[in-house]
């Protein structure tokens, strides 16, 4: 659930919008600077004076696309105006780049006039590699992209009209296959005759099914021959000779459904009236036509797709655009052609057909995804969407004539995957897991506002259940005053929770050997942190999150005491360290001050499991001044020892040392010099010799390299409690708590 503040509070933060501008070109200089300008840039400008072509050379025009709309039919919000679809088209950006590495220029046109604003984009050329036209409103939309089209040299696509007929044409192919059916002959109903709807007509023509099986309706009832009332040219290329009217008569005996329209459009009457095997794709948002339950309760040969991600075959247009955009791009497509849209279809279509990576099942939470009823289209999770999609677009752009460029389109998913690195899916994979098992977590903190405002989105999110310590009359004061929701939430009290007399006697009984007597052991309850790792040592909290606002070792104490380390581990903190385009995992970081061998090897087998719960393959690297034995000094001798113990004791690890981090990190170094390491290729897991090369690396490079520094994530313990950097911002907190529930989904 989205709330009203947080969407607010979402786009106004720091930063006000979604997206900025960066230099990609070193500037520190006075030199950098007159090579960006003058007089430097003149040497560009002339090159592409003399071969115009050269523009994707020395420019970002080849990576850079404009999302246009005047803001006629903006979402489910209709003409709003163009200033007010800035926000959406920001999004659509944010989209672009996501998953697609493009550029975006968002453009919002105060153009409702379909001439002006097609003159406008014309103007544009020179700027853009392509433009992606967005809720426009219908017909107005069919004649501005038609026009562009025909009159731009570079891909115009309408995402409201192709993304849903390419992603929801893909659904379609692999039902004809589970179903066994014949495209040519089964019958079509669509409702809704808008932008999407005629762009999906006529792509299932294209994919076999007959003009003649298609009928059309919209709010008016059957698209009829010889209807008048709200009729456009578009509309009545689908006009049916048929004595059908309503939605209800073209249900009957018909195969197949698209729904893009309004909920509750479709009764269990229609569906139970269909053909056999049916397919429904009731994609209306955010409540689709007929809801899944009623669907599936009429009938048990009835597949179906809907546009939510909480049910099967969800139809997004994420599968498309930016895959699409990205393939014409690359080989500088003049446009986007139905030969392109066909084949980014069949892409879609194919790969749902092939063995599902176990990154994409632990995402879903669930033990096995596989081609049938309940999987015919990829999920937005699956990371192979964008190296079969955009190759099979460019492919066939080059096919077909439009492409300014031949690549070798049997390197080019290599490229791609390069070109985004795998960082960009990981903290969405773990929430996605999270979800599966929703966990109770426990926040010391209760009272301050970022904690609630988390436990408000692990709530709205189904990540888990937040159990909130503090004084309920302050709590309840900063809800009502930042308008938050308490329902889904739990509060406690330690100092009045019903809890306190059997949590005394536990916690004398675990360390009255540790100077704690019985009457002190409930003064000691009385600490947030000290209730909370009770909780969690007693089952009535999965896992602990705390550290807002206090000093680690004061966090950590308490759970060290009462939960404990296991058997045969080392407590460590692990920082996941997220790179534009590389992930790193570094340890120990925030506990052991001067590590022995011996726990340098724990710490070095348990970080290495942190990886692989990321689904990242561990190569582990034993951190030193020396390399090889270069440099003789009990220091590297014990980073030495604890390699061999390493070694010893996980055999299956990649794993070598002691060596320098330049060496660790730096693949031609490792294969030009030291050719008889072990590891194959760069660390990704870097184990430092003691806590302050730990915690000196890892902020410098979240401060120099602008990383991203998931953690610290706490190892060692017999139950999860990770430990937040103090004056954490709530996304933190909540990637932090997504963390700790999986980890006690793994306990």
């Amino acid at each position: 659930m989205i709330r009203k503040q947080d969407a607010l509070d979402y786009h106004s933060g720091g930063r006000p919008g979604k997206i900025e501008i960066r230099p990609t070109k070193s500037t520190r200089t006075q030199r950098d600077l007159s090579l960006a300008y003058s007089p430097g840039v003149a040497e560009p400008c002339l090159e592409i004076e003399a071969n115009p072509e050269d523009v994707f050379t020395y420019t970002t025009k080849g990576n850079l696309v404009a999302v246009v709309s005047n803001g006629t039919a903006v979402l489910g919000l209709g003409n709003i105006g163009p200033m007010a679809a800035k926000p959406v088209m920001e999004g659509k950006g944010v989209l672009f780049k996501t998953f697609a590495d493009i550029d975006v220029f968002d453009l919002e046109l105060d153009a409702p006039d379909p001439d002006d604003l097609i003159r406008v984009v014309k103007a544009l050329e020179p700027t853009f590699g392509g433009i992606n036209l967005e809720d426009i409103k219908a017909p107005e939309c069919f004649y501005i992209e038609e026009t562009l089209k025909k009159e731009m040299n570079i891909p115009v696509f309408h995402d409201d009209q192709h993304g849903t007929a390419i992603i929801s044409g893909a659904a379609l192919l692999n039902w004809f296959e589970l179903a066994g059916k014949d495209p040519a002959k089964v019958n079509l109903v669509i409702n809704g005759a808008g932008a999407a709807a005629l762009a999906c007509a006529e792509l299932v023509e294209n994919l076999g099914v007959g003009h003649d099986n298609i009928i059309m309706c919209d709010s008016k009832g059957v698209i009829y021959k010889g209807r008048s009332e709200g009729m456009n040219p578009y509309k009545e290329r689908y006009a049916r000779d048929t004595k059908a009217r309503s939605l209800g008569d073209a249900f009957e005996n018909a195969d197949v459904f698209l729904g893009l329209s309004v909920k509750d459009a479709v009764t269990k009457d229609m569906v139970a009236s269909m053909a056999e095997k049916p397919f429904v794709m009731a994609m209306a948002n955010p409540d689709p036509e007929i809801s899944w339950e009623d669907a599936m309760s009429v009938r048990d040969d009835l597949i179906m797709a809907t546009g939510r991600s909480d049910f099967p075959n969800q139809v997004n247009n994420v599968l498309g655009f930016p895959f699409i955009f990205r393939g014409a791009l690359d080989v500088r497509a003049r446009a986007i052609n139905m030969e392109m849209k066909l084949a980014a279809t069949r892409a879609l279509a194919d790969l749902a057909k092939e063995d599902v990576p176990e990154v994409v099942i632990k995402a879903y939470g669930v033990d096995s995804m596989r081609f049938g009823p309940n999987y015919i289209i990829p999920t937005p999770f699956d990371p192979r969407v964008l190296t079969r999609e955009a190759p099979a677009v460019a492919k066939a752009a080059m096919e077909t004539g439009v492409a300014r460029r031949e690549i070798d389109i049997d390197a080019y998913p290599e490229q791609l995957e390069a070109r985004l690195g795998r960082d960009r899916a990981v903290m969405r994979t773990v929430i996605s897991r999270a979800k599966q098992d929703s966990k109770r977590i426990v926040f010391p903190e209760g009272e301050e506002l970022k904690i609630l405002r988390a436990a408000q989105h692990l709530v709205d999110e189904g990540i888990a259940v937040p159990i909130l310590l503090g004084r309920r009359h302050v709590i309840d004061k900063q809800i009502e005053k930042f308008g938050l929701d308490a329902s889904g939430m739990e509060f406690i009290n330690p100092r009045e929770s019903d809890q306190l007399d059997d949590y005394s006697q536990e916690l004398y009984g675990i360390r009255n050997r540790r100077g704690v007597t019985r009457n002190e052991a409930p003064t000691l309850l009385q600490d947030p942190n000290m209730f909370g790792s009770m909780m969690v040592h007693r089952g009535d909290a999965d896992a602990m999150v705390a550290g807002l606002t206090q000093h680690y070792p004061d966090t950590i104490r308490p759970a060290l005491q009462v939960i404990r380390v296991k058997a045969g581990a080392q407590v460590a903190g692990v920082y996941m360290m997220v790179l534009k385009n590389d992930i790193k995992f570094f340890a120990d970081t925030t506990v052991i001050i001067e590590p022995t061998a011996e726990e340098l090897a724990h710490i070095a087998i348990q970080t290495a499991e942190v990886a692989k719960r990321f689904n990242v393959e561990p190569r582990v690297a034993m951190l030193s001044f020396s390399n090889f034995g270069s440099t003789k000094h009990p220091l590297s001798e014990k980073v030495r020892r604890a390699t061999a113990l390493v070694r010893e004791r996980a055999p299956e690890l990649e794993v070598d040392g002691e060596m320098q981090a330049d060496t660790a990190v730096v693949d031609e170094i490792l294969a030009e010099t030291y050719p008889f390491s072990h590891l194959q290729r760069a660390a990704n897991v870097l184990i430092f010799p003691c806590l302050e090369a730990g915690n000196i690396a890892y902020k410098l490079i979240q401060r120099l390299a602008d990383a991203e520094a998931v953690g610290p994530i706490l190892v060692g313990l017999n139950k999860p409690v990770h430990v937040l950097q103090r004056g954490a911002e709530v996304e933190e907190i909540v990637d932090m708590a997504a963390i700790a529930a999986v980890d006690a989904q793994n306990t």
